[in-house]
């Protein structure tokens, strides 16, 4: 509040890896919890919609998403209903970060509003590259303890637990997907290894995922698709 007007506008439950999904076939419903504090029947994605286009007086100078309980890293984003509300802002045309803080039983909230209110105050005097949100990771560590603010890349990772197959008492099958033996790239600029050595990692996203590095080389592919649709054009 020291930064401005705030406004909450959150999901009604938990939304975990729920991603950008978007409510488009049942309604949503928007729930007045406090002066200025709503919750909605939708993701994180729908929350930003509403406000933006719906509850706010006005458009905000700024979307904050989060705190998230746990780190979104690397291809975390991509799953991620946190990161994608902060995308679904930019999209928007609103300035938007992201905020994740590390931890298992227990969060220190406070730690990670602490530096969502440096970014902010940053991103609100300077601003953002155009359509780019920040991501940004806090570590489990006391205010004291953090050894700094690094800018990072994306790392990735991999799991190496198998899908775990059970059986209900109908004798049918079913599936958990699991996910706690990780490895992780090991990139220095990664915001993996950022928290890692307890600083905490701000990651710029992009909107456009082109990979313009591969545009040229896979020019020739036009030709080879071109032949194959007349060649199966030919043998109907």
């Amino acid at each position: 509040k020291a930064l401005g007007d705030v406004w909450v506008v959150a999901p009604d439950r938990e939304r975990n890896a729920i991603g950008h999904a978007l409510t488009l076939h049942k309604p949503l419903r928007i729930t007045n919890i406090g002066k200025q504090v709503f919750s909605i029947n939708g993701t994180p994605t729908d929350c930003v919609n509403l406000a933006v286009k719906k509850l706010l007086r006005g458009r905000p100078a700024l979307v904050v998403s989060g705190i998230n309980r746990g780190v979104n890293l690397g291809d975390d984003v991509t799953y991620s209903g946190t990161v994608s509300a902060a995308l679904e802002g930019t999209i928007l045309g609103v300035p938007s970060i992201a905020v994740s803080q590390e931890g298992k039983q227990t969060f220190r909230f406070g730690v990670a509003a602490a530096y969502a209110v440096r970014v902010a105050r940053a991103v609100l005097r300077y601003g953002l590259p155009e359509e780019t949100l920040l991501n940004v990771n806090v570590p489990d560590r006391p205010r004291a303890s953090i050894a700094g603010a690094r800018i990072t890349s994306l790392s990735r990772r991999r799991f190496d637990d198998p899908i775990i197959e059970k059986v209900d008492p109908h004798g049918r099958k079913y599936y958990w997907i699991a996910g706690t033996r990780v490895t992780w790239s090991r990139r220095k600029d990664s915001d993996y290894e950022a928290l890692r050595r307890g600083m905490v990692s701000i990651t710029p996203i992009h909107l456009d995922v082109t990979h313009y590095a591969a545009l040229e080389q896979l020019r020739g592919w036009e030709t080879l698709i071109e032949r194959g649709r007349k060649k199966t054009r030919r043998t109907k």
